[in-house]
């Protein structure tokens, strides 16, 4: 019996430390002499500090900076839970949003849905639009637009609210990626965004769009893929460029 197993054994352990110990860690250390930075996450480091990666986004709400596209990974750009809404493009959960209970009972959003994401992208970077109804009775007492107001709104069977951009939307400023970890947006998302980020720093929208288009990345060998901004780095030539005033 043993005389039958011991090849077998013997191929077992001579694979498993081939594959299993010489193989990975030959080509753990070919890639940290030959690509150190995208072995090691492709780290953006500012100041001494880390501030994020090049290839997984983050959250960026404040109107000084450029948002990126959003997100379904856990609570937002969560690489641990890496998300999308799986959501088809027919589902009225997806195009309305849907509400839901907490445990105190009140109502809260269950999901913003694309008509919500539209209204707050036009509103914050003040775009043009129609509205079937003022939207001033869509907010809190703090002035701010309330999402459960605006989403059952939007899921009246009677009389549903009916927002309509007089600008095109680029569709990843209010779709998420299949991961919830895109860093980038595409330079018309930029673009309209433009406006908004050059009033809270202080400087013109020209400037700003030549920060743009020096961030722009093109396609892959010229045509894989779309042209493209990461987000984080842009974010730091403004600072750079531009910084908020303290």
């Amino acid at each position: 019996m043993l005389k039958e197993l011991a090849p077998g054994l013997r191929i077992t352990l001579a694979f498993t430390i081939l594959t299993g110990l010489i193989y990975p860690a030959v080509m753990t250390g070919l890639s940290q002499v030959v690509f150190p930075r995208q072995a090691n996450g492709s780290l953006v480091s500012e100041n001494g500090k880390v501030v994020g990666s090049t290839l997984i986004g983050q959250s960026f709400s404040k109107p000084e900076y450029f948002h990126p596209r959003p997100s379904s990974a856990g609570s937002g750009y969560d690489a641990t839970a890496s998300s999308g809404s799986n959501l088809g493009p027919t589902s009225a959960k997806l195009l309305h949003g849907t509400t839901k209970a907490d445990d105190k009972g009140k109502e809260i959003v269950d999901f913003d849905g694309l008509a919500d994401r539209v209204v707050h992208y036009c509103i914050d970077n003040e775009l043009p639009y129609e509205s079937s109804a003022p939207l001033d009775g869509f907010k809190d007492s703090q002035g701010n637009l309330d999402d459960v107001k605006l989403i059952k709104a939007f899921n009246d069977p009677k009389s549903p609210l009916i927002f309509t951009p007089k600008v095109p939307i680029p569709s990843d400023a209010i779709t998420g990626s299949a991961s919830g970890l895109d860093p980038h947006i595409s330079p018309a998302n930029a673009s309209l965004q433009a406006a908004r980020v050059a009033r809270a720093r202080g400087t013109s929208t020209e400037q700003v769009r030549t920060l743009i288009a020096q961030a722009t990345e093109r396609p892959d060998l010229g045509f894989l893929g779309e042209p493209r901004v990461n987000v984080l780095l842009l974010n730091l030539a403004l600072e750079k460029n531009y910084p908020t005033k303290k």
